[in-house]
């Protein structure tokens, strides 16, 4: 009804210009047809403006036909509450309970990213190598490394913690370096799912599971990084040119962000790399005649139109290329198929199966592999590298 629509609801809902002359119509006609006639639009309209604004409202902790009068404090969303009446239904107490907005605290790590970066040391340039083949572009990728993730070997078939984690993904990356041919360029394309769990818990960032974690969240955070620096020095040692793909996965969503953010600050002083800053969990990199995309393959599976999606985000590259490849991750297992305009390619995982993996009777090889892309032919080199 109308009349249990008021203005707080509009300010507690945070309603944009539109939203709220369209909400203000409603409280001054009464009716969503009366609204919609003297607006000119159509009653649905109407309708679902009014139904958004009173979930948002009541999501905040408003909703006054519910005895729900004090909205929660910014930054935070309600997660329920209790009321007692007494026996003639007038309220006695009531029980608010709260927790963080997602939203609010993925925009409050993006700005602390941002303004932690200001402060980083950069480091100095790396000497130049010898000159590399200037039409190969070597693709190194390295997904679902779960640094963090503890594993046994009794459930899963191998152990894997903090040391092991750090120790395999710096030899496989060395490995792919060695084996590799000659390239001017290299792409580091780190997957997404670098750590396996975002936070203080050791919980997924959206439903919250439970995983079985080695250590503490600062140790997991540590790893991470000096992995990283030690391949992107190995890959400027060898290439004239690095450019570092930081991608979102489902278990690191906001640690991606500090990743991406970090990573482009401290080595701002070395011209030889750059490190792709899109704030879409969809990324790509043209070389010639090639396109790469990234994404991690949480929002979007390999069968979903993912080469439609980055022809529609990406139009120039994709219409000024002839060679389009898309690599994902997620799945821990390798595939790759044809799609109308792109080769989709699914990564493999250098990390052991923990028990979750394992009892859910998921098994694939481990590995990690090297692409090597000519400007105008595309494919034209691998080099797979496994655990031992």
């Amino acid at each position: 009804m109308a009349s249990e629509f008021s203005a707080a609801i509009i300010d507690v809902a945070d309603a944009t210009p539109r939203q709220r002359e369209i909400a203000e119509a409603y409280i001054q006609h009464g009716t969503t047809r009366k609204a919609a006639a003297a607006l000119g639009v159509s009653p649905g309209n109407v309708g679902d403006v009014v139904r958004l604004l009173r979930h948002r409202a009541s999501v905040r902790g408003f909703s006054p036909e519910h005895d729900l009068t004090h909205a929660v404090a910014p930054g935070y969303t309600g997660r329920g509450h209790s009321s007692l009446y007494d026996r003639d239904g007038k309220l006695i107490l009531q029980w608010v309970k709260t927790r963080a907005d997602d939203e609010a605290r993925q925009a409050a790590l993006d700005a602390a990213a941002l303004a932690l970066a200001e402060t980083l040391p950069r480091l100095p340039a790396v000497p130049d190598p010898a000159p590399g083949d200037a039409d190969l572009c070597n693709l190194f990728t390295l997904t679902d490394a779960h640094i963090g993730m503890l594993a046994w070997h009794r459930e899963g078939g191998a152990d894997w913690d903090l040391a092991i984690a750090e120790q395999t993904l710096v030899d496989a990356f060395a490995q792919m370096i060695q084996s590799a041919p000659r390239a001017r360029l290299a792409v580091i394309n780190q997957l997404g799912d670098l750590l396996h769990f975002d936070g203080l818990e050791a919980v997924t960032p959206t439903n919250r599971h439970i995983l079985d974690a080695d250590s503490r969240f600062r140790k997991v955070v540590v790893v991470a990084i000096r992995v990283l620096r030690r391949i992107i020095d190995m890959a400027l040692a060898t290439h004239d040119s690095v450019h570092v793909v930081m991608a979102e996965g489902n278990h690191d969503m906001a640690s991606s962000v500090w990743l991406q953010v970090m990573f482009a600050a401290i080595y701002e002083n070395e011209p030889r790399l750059t490190v792709n800053e899109s704030a879409l969990p969809y990324y790509v990199f043209r070389h010639g005649a090639v396109m790469l995309g990234f994404h991690h393959g949480h929002m979007k599976r390999p069968g979903q139109g993912i080469a439609l999606h980055f022809a529609a985000a990406y139009p120039e590259i994709w219409g000024a290329t002839t060679k389009r490849y898309i690599h994902m991750g997620n799945l821990h297992h390798v595939e790759e198929k044809e799609h109308p305009g792109a080769k989709v390619v699914q990564h493999s995982t250098l990390a052991a199966r923990d028990a979750y993996a394992a009892r859910g009777g998921w098994h694939s090889e481990r590995q990690a592999i090297a692409i090597t892309y000519h400007a105008q032919r595309g494919e034209v080199a691998r080099v797979t590298v496994s655990p031992g």
